[in-house]
């Protein structure tokens, strides 16, 4: 449910800043800095939008591994009880490592976007042309890179998420950087990879399909739904007819009234 929620909302995001950010440039290729600015910010809106769905997941999750704590029955359940219980701030436990967690995406698709262009220049196509096994590799390998960069704020946000459901819990995290502070202290660097590995063989699938699926079907629906080309169309008629129809101005395309004088008579005023 978080996930599919994630995806609509950061692609949509996503594709709007792009398009905004096309507009005022006027340019259809983006810089580095204008893909990681779109990125970025479509990653604070999934962020802000989903983390009471992870704050729930990761619940449920962990509670079966906990003698201390009174399990939730469902996802509703969960969202009911930690709302009454704790509160909004119980829903957006680890909201601040979530949105440094904006460094992932603003890491992952500047790098998915400039595999894209290297891997077309080397196949003498375009982006938008590409085979499925090139986007599939373009998103594996931008996935692997921008996850082991941030790995560590995922420890931070999962810990800072349980926390909440124990009453009775030794460990008990302040904020950010008491919770860094002490998995440094207990456990060192390893500690912030904890499960990154098992992370890896979960996302990268994950990230492959959804990109891959992304790009195929939206190059299907431009080539299936018309593109919306009446007004451009309407307005080089218009300048053709424009173009056809004589000037005003124009004595060689004027229409010129009959003279009322006879012709007889134009002749004789003609000759006195």
């Amino acid at each position: 449910m978080g996930f599919l929620t994630g995806r609509k909302v950061y692609f949509t995001s996503y594709e709007q800043v792009k398009g905004l950010l096309r507009s005022h440039d006027g340019c259809q290729e983006l810089t580095t800095i204008e893909n990681m600015i779109a990125a970025a910010s479509a990653g604070a809106a999934t962020a802000i939008s989903t983390n009471p769905l992870w704050v729930v997941k990761t619940r449920l999750q962990t509670q079966g591994m906990r003698t201390d704590v009174v399990p939730y029955k469902s996802v509703l359940s969960a969202l009911t009880r930690i709302t009454r219980e704790e509160g909004i701030r119980g829903l957006y436990s680890g909201i601040i490592p979530s949105l440094a967690g904006i460094s992932h995406v603003a890491i992952q698709f500047p790098a998915y976007e400039k595999m894209k262009s290297y891997m077309a220049e080397k196949d003498n196509t375009t982006v938008d042309k590409l085979s499925p096994g090139s986007v599939a590799i373009a998103s594996s390998i931008s996935k692997v890179f921008a996850s082991v960069m941030t790995y560590p704020h995922e420890v931070i946000r999962s810990r800072l998420q349980e926390q909440g459901q124990a009453k009775n819990n030794v460990i008990r995290y302040a904020g950010v950087i008491d919770c860094t502070r002490k998995v440094f202290e207990k456990e060192g660097i390893p500690g912030f990879y904890r499960g990154c590995a098992t992370n890896l063989l979960r996302t990268t699938p994950s990230a492959v399909i959804t990109f891959t699926s992304y790009e195929m079907i939206r190059r299907f629906l431009e080539g299936v739904v018309p593109q919306d080309k009446g007004y451009p169309q309407a307005s080089s008629n218009s300048n053709q007819l424009n173009k056809d129809k004589p000037s005003a101005t124009d004595p060689s395309q004027s229409n010129t009234k009959p003279s009322s004088i006879p012709l007889g008579n134009k002749e004789h005023l003609t000759r006195h």
